[in-house]
This record gives C-alpha cells, structure tokens and sequence, in this order.
C-alpha cells in the first residue's frame, strides 16, 4: 500500500509536472556544457538563477558549489545533488550530446543537478502556500569525481550546521526508470588512490643481473599486492585493488629506470579502510625488497562508505512510497563503488537511494562510460522524491 498523502504532495506534482519541459531542457543543457571537478562554474550559475527566482536566498561559497535555504522555524533538512563531470569522450548522438572534447556527464550527475533543482521549485511552491513545516537546504556540490571529494568542502562552509536529516540520489542504469532502489545500513565502498612509482637501476635486457629490473618488481606489485592484502584483512572486508595504469619503460630490449603503477583500493568495510593504508605501505616495502628498487607510494584517502541511517532511510523510504506506489521502492545491495555523500553521513543522520534510470526493456548501461544513456523521466522522478523525502522528514 502507498504511504498516506501529505498536504504538500500534490503541490509537489503539480508543480514538477508544470516545469517537466523545462527540468528536462536544463538537464540537455547541462549535458551539453559540462564541467569537470572544481570548475563547474556555469552549472552553479544556472542553478543559482532558477532558485533565486524562485525566492530560495542563494548563496555560493568559496571554491565552488550553491547553498540555498527556503522555511522558517521547525527543523531542517538537507538535499544533496553534484555538479560534476567526467574526462571521459561523450559517445551519445543526441543533439544535447557535449560541446566539449574530453568531459562528458558519464556518471548522471546532470540528473541529480535538474532533478533538485526541480525539487527546489516544487518546495519553494509548497512553502508560499504555507504548507512546508519547518526548512529546506539544497546542497549542490563540486567535485564529487576526485578525492577526498568536495563534500568535505561544503560542509567546511557550514553547509551540515543545524540539519536533521540529508538525502541524496544517485543515477542507477541497472534500474528500469520508475523503480528505485534503497537499503538500511552500507550501501556503498570506502574508496582510496594508490600509485607506486618504482626507481632503480636499469641497462640492458640481455644483462638483467646487472640491473635492479624494475619492470619485473613493477610486476609484482601489480599481482602480489592484491594477493597478499586478500589473507591480511578480513574476507568480508571486500577488499579489492585494481590497477587502471602502467607505465614504464620505452623500448623492448631496454630495462627502465623508473615506472609508475595507479589504481584504486575499495572495500565494503570502514574498519578495514582505517587499517589499509599502513597495511598497503609495509607490504609494498616488502614486495620489492628483494629487487632492491625503491619504491614511492602514494596513497590519497578518498571517501568512507556510505551508511544510511536507520530512522532517516525509513523516512527516504516512506518518501519513495508516496511518489512511486508499490513496486517502485526496491531493495538494493551494497557496492564498491565510492561516494563523497558518505561524508555527510559521518556527521548527519542520512539516506542516499538509487534512482533508475534504464528505460524498461531497453539496454543497461554502465556509469562511467561515455555511451551511457539516461531515460529523461528519471528527472522529474528525482525532483518528486526529492522534494518528497524532505516534506516528509520535517512532517515526522
């Protein structure tokens, strides 16, 4: 059964289902001017626009991002969306497809940006008639694609101070449009950078015994390290290293003097992650020992999981109830992939759920690749709940 009407939800419809044209077109534009991290200067411009028209007091903050706030009294609830982009080739063929070479939306973030926005016009309609019991922060964020991530950032300009709850969705392309998937407790990985760049004698391929044979210690690193790593922290740890880049040497017959291996360790586990990063240093210095190459490690904490709330996903599922009906929430699985959101969620009470956004029986994409194609109804399904999921937070 669908959770019981609130007064302000049909206002929430009615007002999205008026803007539906223009949430989608902003979302084509946004696609087609994307920014990459900490340079997402226009797409901070035309949200700021359409909420200070709106009547939200916007304001943007040093180094990148919009805050805006709307209510008076009662509590205060947080939505969260990001405005970044990918380096990534756009591969689409639709006339909004990027303007510019090399970044691309892969990710969705130009959804979650259309979709609050969205939901900031929906609830700035529900507090003129009175009907917003308390006060609403939309939070858009910079940098969300690059470690530690920028919501380290706003929440330094005071963008968590006095809030309840915060909620935040991400685009899911295994999930048909209409559906959306949440869970209780760890929905996603803690998420590090780790590159190791080798430096030792090299010479001649005919003569590796005269040389520290770096490449064949870069080698190690790459199969040795994971290994090893899988019988020193606990099995249901997930942990997982994966390489993305190698780089070393320039000829066949010659053995370098320096190369250079980067990727990314994830795991499902936040005690782990507080342990892996000493770990990882001792064992690479282990590893390579009997090459007598040294080795530079350099390891970028990235973001912790995320952990929904219990009272806060109950409320996001509540939310999702009203919007969708039965069939639309769906229960989700845990995943290695990283998200800055977690960072709220070490301060606040929170809830982040995935928004579906395959059209039913059409192909699944994947995120971060430049062929991955969005159902646009997914954007006024976000601004919907969204705005949903903060009425009903501060209805509680």
């Amino acid at each position: 059964m669908p959770e019981p009407t609130l007064p302000a939800t049909s206002v929430i419809d009615e007002v999205v289902d008026k803007h539906a044209d223009d949430l989608v077109a902003l979302r084509r534009d946004l696609h087609a001017h994307p920014e990459l991290s900490w340079e997402e200067d226009r797409t901070s411009d035309a949200v700021a626009s359409a909420l200070g028209g709106a009547g939200w007091a916007v304001t943007r903050p040093d180094g990148g991002g919009v805050l805006a706030e709307i209510g008076t009294g009662g509590s205060l609830v947080a939505l969260r969306a990001d405005l970044d982009a990918l380096p990534v080739d756009d591969l689409i063929s639709d006339p909004w497809r990027s303007a510019t070479p090399g970044v691309a939306h892969a990710c969705g973030h130009d959804v979650h940006t259309a979709g609050l926005v969205g939901a900031g016009l929906a609830l700035a309609e529900v507090s003129a008639r009175g009907l917003l019991p308390g006060r609403v922060r939309l939070l858009f964020q910079p940098a969300e694609e690059v470690m530690p991530g920028g919501a380290l950032h706003l929440i330094s300009a005071g963008a968590l101070e006095g809030v309840s709850h915060v909620f935040g969705l991400h685009c899911d392309p295994s999930l048909d449009v209409g559906q959306i998937g949440l869970r209780e407790g760890p929905l996603t990985g803690a998420a590090d950078s780790l590159t190791v760049r080798l430096i030792g004698k090299g010479g001649h391929t005919s003569r590796p015994h005269l040389t520290e044979d770096l490449t064949f210690a870069l080698g190690k690193v790459i199969t040795e390290l994971p290994a090893i790593l899988s019988r020193r922290l606990d099995p249901r740890a997930g942990v997982s290293v994966v390489w993305g880049m190698v780089r070393a040497g320039s000829a066949p017959n010659v053995i370098p003097h320096g190369g250079v291996v980067a990727g990314t360790v994830r795991m499902l586990d936040a005690v782990a992650w507080a342990d892996a990063e000493h770990l990882i240093r001792q064992l690479i210095t282990t590893i390579v020992a009997p090459y007598s190459v040294t080795a530079e490690v350099t390891y970028q904490r990235g973001v912790p999981p995320v952990v929904n709330h219990v009272v806060s996903t109950a409320l996001l599922g509540a939310a999702l109830d009203r919007v969708l009906g039965p069939g639309g929430h769906v229960t989700t699985t845990q995943s290695l992939g990283g998200e800055d959101f977690g960072w709220y969620l070490d301060s606040v009470p929170g809830a982040m759920a995935r928004l579906g956004t395959r059209t039913p029986g059409g192909p699944t994409y994947d995120l971060h690749q430049g062929n991955l194609r969005i159902d646009e109804a997914a954007t006024c399904i976000a601004a919907r709940v969204l705005a949903e999921a903060a009425v009903t937070a501060l209805s509680a």
